[in-house]
């Protein structure tokens, strides 16, 4: 199954950027932009993007850190990382690493921040819990997770176009999370916030890592 998916991925890469900017209805990709504003300044250390895909978010987060921080992409498909490195070539302080959203190979603590655009929703449902404890383990105490993912269009038939989409990238219990995403990350992160993006089409959920249990004057 997972030599499938990762067929079915490298294939998606040849569309995908078209394929999200269609549906979040950012033909511009400036809501990359609008995610990365909700980055921590440049001493909050080294970045991930989680489930890169093609790259798309890499640059707006260059852009947003300059010459600060590292940064790097993960993803498991190495069709999309291949569209990445021509996305990244030049940027200094640029890594891309092929792997496993649920089993990620980095410290604990490593990063300041960790965004995920577009993917986390198509994560299956126990690769998507232990996603969600790998990011907690890598971030930093107060590091923060930006998810940005299409919001559920109004009316049909773009509804029912979009959970037969997840289903099918994402397993049969995407509707479950869906419903209560707010409930499953407030598991994991001390605080959770969802903002609406400018589109109105897609959302950024804003969850913040709990501040070092023990530690004096940790923040």
């Amino acid at each position: 199954m997972r030599r499938a998916r990762q067929v079915y991925y490298d294939a998606f890469s040849t569309v995908y950027d078209r394929f999200v900017a269609m549906h979040s209805g950012d033909a511009q990709m400036d809501l990359r932009g609008f995610l990365a504003g909700f980055l921590p300044g440049p001493e909050a250390g080294a970045i991930l993007d989680l489930c890169t895909g093609t790259g798309a978010m890499l640059p707006f987060l260059h852009a947003k850190k300059r010459r600060g921080a590292p940064i790097t992409g993960l993803d498991f498909s190495r069709g999309m990382l291949r569209r990445a490195a021509s996305k990244v070539a030049g940027l200094p302080r640029m890594h891309l690493v092929q792997g496993n959203a649920g089993n990620l190979p980095f410290a604990d603590g490593a990063f300041g921040a960790v965004t995920c655009s577009h993917a986390f929703y198509e994560l299956r449902g126990d690769n998507r819990e232990r996603a969600l404890q790998e990011i907690v383990r890598v971030l930093a105490p107060g590091g923060i997770f930006l998810m940005m993912e299409h919001d559920v269009p109004d009316g049909q038939p773009a509804k029912a176009l979009f959970f037969l989409r997840l289903a099918v990238a994402g397993g049969g219990k995407i509707r479950g999370f869906l419903s209560r995403e707010m409930v499953f990350l407030g598991r994991h992160f001390a605080t959770v916030e969802k903002i609406a993006s400018p589109s109105g089409r897609s959302k950024v959920m804003v969850c913040v890592k709990g501040p070092a249990v023990g530690v004096a004057g940790a923040v």
